[in-house]
């Protein structure tokens, strides 16, 4: 018994000591793991080329965590192993085939991906250097790198992995290769471009959403400069900022539609001419509003007996100046299309404000003279028109008194399409708010821009809620529902009624943004809080907001 006893006795001591694990009981461990060596000498100068392997020993048990999406090596290095992968150990060990560059500085930018293995805690901002020459370049640039627009998310709501890099100017530039030095940005987007040698450089910075440390144009924003940087002195204080980048004018695809079919391209053509090729349809409208990706083509199915039984071939031509080719869709009457409209605005109808509603349908005559609004059972005299800037909206005006709801009935066939009418009569219930229920803000601006610029109060999601196209220094927003709002300033350069984002491949700039940010508020857009009743008002001096490199 006592030999049995004493057998388990030594077993649980061996597996204690075995085991990586917390300690049980004390202080939580904060401190995170500590470099005590490398496999490369400490002067880390004059290191052979034909090394293949970086080991570098730390002081307790550490893994790797999102190692792929935070080493980035200057100049590259394509590795083929990295230790560990998931589990503990005293060193990472990276192996590659490469042989390396004479005379070259490299960094090996780990981010915050070295942790320990027991409570995570991280090595910041981890970097190791050396070179195969006979000193180690140490020129830097440093700044901040932000979203223009200031969008906090990327364009499919994920987090943005904001990089910048460093390209040696050449005669040919070839930015589908990796930058010769890039960092990540850390998530307040602050980077440093370390152990630089001198040079000429361009320099861009870019929300690299697949991780691929390459620019993808036309998926991914960007930011860069027109002129290089002859690196001779260190930099620091650079702001970048970043723009969705111009894609390639092209055709996308085309599509079966209420009313007809939907033809989408990329690039945002300012004009495209759209006709038929194949026998049907024969009547037909297309509609584009200026700069949009999509081209809506209007015909009456039923009385062209197009795809009323089985699927039709249909082909049309398009023309967006830089191309033109033939496309074809297979189309198949829907067997509802029915013209319909509805409310998807409010209900709740804010002072000096019309009603509007919308249909499903591009909207091209309307019969007001048949509708009928009331209110406590009277009729009220109104007038209705289309909009001119969404021809699928209506606008209702009249004399709507504060507190009152009224009732607007539309009945069938007097709001008509193209090659369709309203199929069904409709009612719309709504009510006059009060003005106590609405708050305002109001700005008056500082050295405004010469040109006309759009002012505009975002919403939680950074889209325009209220906005104004104007060149006043004074801007006041009246009847704005509760709620919290940012602003900012899009400025029309050249005035053509659009505001241009930059284009990389023209190396053209974007037109002026500003963003309102009170001092204190960490470089991020400062919230404006509506509430009813109140009456907000601010300046905003637009000299003060330096327009950084794009």
């Amino acid at each position: 018994m006592k030999q049995f006893l004493l057998w388990l006795f030594a077993s649980l001591v061996l597996v204690s000591c075995a085991r990586v694990g917390s300690p049980v009981g004390g202080d939580k461990d904060t401190i995170p793991p500590k470099m005590i060596g490398s496999n490369i000498d400490t002067t880390r100068i004059n290191v052979p080329r034909d090394i293949k392997e970086l080991r570098i020993d730390f002081d307790e048990y550490i893994t790797l965590k999102d190692i792929n999406k935070n080493l980035i090596i200057s100049p590259p290095i394509q590795y083929t192993k990295i230790i560990p992968s998931s589990i503990g150990n005293k060193y990472l060990q990276i192996q590659w085939k490469d042989t390396l560059q004479a005379n070259t500085t490299y960094n090996f930018n780990f981010g915050n991906s070295v942790v320990d293995l027991n409570e995570n805690n991280a090595l910041p901002y981890f970097n190791f250097a050396f070179s195969t020459g006979d000193k180690i370049d140490d020129l830097y640039i440093s700044g901040t790198i932000s979203d223009a627009l200031g969008n906090d998310k990327n364009s499919e709501g994920k987090e943005r992995n904001l990089v910048v890099g460093l390209y040696q100017v050449k005669d040919t530039m070839n930015y589908r290769q990796k930058p010769y030095y890039i960092t990540k940005a850390d998530p307040d987007g602050y980077f440093e471009l370390n152990y630089l040698t001198p040079g000429k450089y361009r320099i861009i910075g870019f929300d690299d959403e697949n991780g691929n440390s390459i620019f993808d144009s036309g998926k991914e924003s960007l930011s860069f400069q027109k002129e290089s940087i002859d690196l001779q002195n260190n930099i620091s204080g650079l702001r970048l900022r970043t723009f969705s980048s111009k894609k390639e004018m092209k055709y996308k695809e085309m599509t079966p539609s209420v009313g007809g079919v939907l033809m989408t391209f990329e690039g945002n053509p300012a004009k495209v001419i759209v006709k038929a090729v194949s026998d049907k349809p024969t009547d037909y409208k297309v509609t584009h509003t200026a700069k949009s990706d999509s081209v809506k083509i209007w015909f009456d199915a039923e009385k062209e007996n197009i795809g009323a039984t089985v699927s039709e071939n249909l082909k049309f031509s398009y023309d967006i100046g830089s191309k033109q080719d033939t496309v074809s869709v297979f189309y198949k009457k829907p067997a509802k299309d029915e013209m319909t409209i509805s409310n998807p605005f409010s209900n709740k109808l804010a002072p000096e404000t019309d009603f509007r509603f919308s249909s499903n349908y591009i909207i091209n005559k309307i019969q007001p003279e048949n509708w009928k609004l009331e209110s406590d059972s009277l009729s009220q005299s109104f007038t209705a028109q289309i909009s001119e800037k969404d021809s699928t909206q209506i606008i209702v005006k009249s004399n709507f008194v504060v507190g009152k709801k009224y009732q607007l009935t539309v009945p069938k066939n007097t709001v008509i399409s193209y090659y369709n009418r309203l199929s069904e009569s409709v009612r719309f219930d709504f009510e006059a708010a009060k003005p106590e229920e609405f708050g305002s803000f109001t700005v008056k601006l500082i050295n405004p821009p010469a040109q006309k610029f759009w002012i505009q109060l975002l919403n939680e999601k950074n889209e325009s809620a209220y906005d104004q196209y104007t060149n006043q220094s004074l801007v006041k927003f009246t009847s704005l529902k509760p709620g919290t709002y940012k602003l900012r300033i899009l400025v029309d350069n050249n005035e053509n009624g659009f505001w241009d984002s930059s284009d990389f491949a023209k190396e053209t700039l974007s037109e002026d943004v500003y963003l309102y940010k009170k001092t204190g508020d960490k470089d991020v857009m400062t919230k404006i809080n509506i509430r009813p009743m109140w009456e907000i008002n601010e300046n905003w001096d637009l000299t003060k907001e330096e327009q950084p490199v794009n």
